[in-house]
């Protein structure tokens, strides 16, 4: 077989793994017809595959590299259909893409593989992943980059519950109640980690509220209020230090914290960092050095194991979760081209 036959095999089928799977509602906690697509897949490459306790689908194989990525997908049903060359559907930026091209790299040079599931909820797959695995030689994980774009940081995730209960009593009355003081813990928070236009959000403290109950109490003697909240952290903080600082604000009330998830900062010099560039720019590209303000799996890789890890994947991040996620496919096929290059390169060493 012709080496351009060949390539356009490996482009065909991945596109036709791509498709399928945007065309399978993956919702977080749904994802098993996504994986036994995925299963299928490594089994007709002849591939040992398997679904693990928690539902990722783990192919085993040369652990000098692992590929991975997330099979699930947030909400929303985005018909799908290709037109102008790109492909519309949910998930196909985030992050099918890019699992899709990491699933044809993984068969196509003999890698390891993982797809793991409820990233965009609990990480449960990554974090079951880095308890019941070794380190492999280096990670490329998989969300969307950009095709010329290379991910080498995130920032942490803390989470928490405020919660506040006061005896109730005439509104006229000009004690605070619970929902004031669960306010004014608020201001007082946001105010320590008040936005400095002069430096990046990548290395500043966002605050979000994310959800608010209260009032009259069951029993109609109290006043309660819960807050939900959410911090990301940049890589010069700790989870910890950010969770002292918060509590450090209580006048009344708790903070329930749940388990922070570390930022995450790699160096560019490393040879997984290298071998992208070097693929990048062997099909025709400029490459990009990125620090995201999100989080992603790549912070529990990078706290777990001690190997050098990037994140890569074809398309627009901008298009994350939103109503006109789409994909093009020609960035599809680059993005496979590049990892298939920097899987063999990683084999090699």
């Amino acid at each position: 077989m012709s080496t351009n036959t060949h390539r356009k095999r490996i482009a065909d089928e991945a596109r036709e793994l791509l498709v399928d799977l945007v065309s399978t509602p993956s919702p977080s906690g749904d994802e098993a017809a996504a994986a036994a697509r995925l299963v299928e897949f490594f089994e007709a490459h002849d591939r040992e595959v398997f679904v693990d306790e928690v539902g990722n689908v783990r192919a085993p194989a040369d652990d000098s590299v692992l590929l991975t990525s997330h099979i699930d997908t947030v909400p929303g049903n985005i018909p799908v259909e290709v037109k102008d060359g790109e492909l519309w559907g949910r998930g196909s930026v985030d992050a099918t893409g890019p699992l899709a091209a990491m699933a044809a790299a993984a068969v196509e040079t003999g890698v390891s593989f993982a797809g793991v599931v409820e990233e965009e909820t609990t990480s449960a797959g990554a974090r079951f992943l880095c308890e019941d695995r070794d380190a492999p030689g280096a990670v490329v994980n998989g969300e969307p980059s950009g095709w010329e774009g290379i991910t080498l940081g995130y920032r942490g995730f803390l989470d928490g519950t405020y919660v506040a209960t006061s005896e109730s009593g005439h509104s006229s009355r000009p004690d605070m109640n619970a929902i004031e003081e669960a306010m004014d813990w608020w201001r007082t928070v946001e105010s320590a980690f008040e936005a400095d236009e002069w430096r990046p959000i990548f290395e500043q403290v966002t605050t979000k509220p994310v959800g608010f109950d209260g009032g009259l109490g069951a029993d109609g003697l109290s006043v309660e209020a819960t807050m939900e909240v959410q911090f990301r952290i940049p890589p010069a903080l700790s989870a910890d230090e950010l969770r002292e600082l918060a509590d450090s604000k209580l006048v009344e009330g708790t903070v329930h914290w749940e388990k922070p998830i570390p930022p995450v900062m790699e160096s560019p010099r490393t040879e997984v960092a290298r071998a992208f560039r070097v693929a990048i720019r062997n099909v025709g590209g400029s490459p990009r050095l990125l620090r995201k303000t999100g989080t992603s799996d790549m912070n529990l890789y990078a706290d777990a194991w001690d190997c050098p890890m990037v994140t890569y994947g074809p398309g627009d991040s901008d298009l994350d979760h939103a109503p006109d996620e789409h994909l093009p496919l020609g960035e599809f096929d680059t993005s496979v081209e590049v990892l298939i290059d920097v899987a063999e390169r990683l084999t090699e060493e």
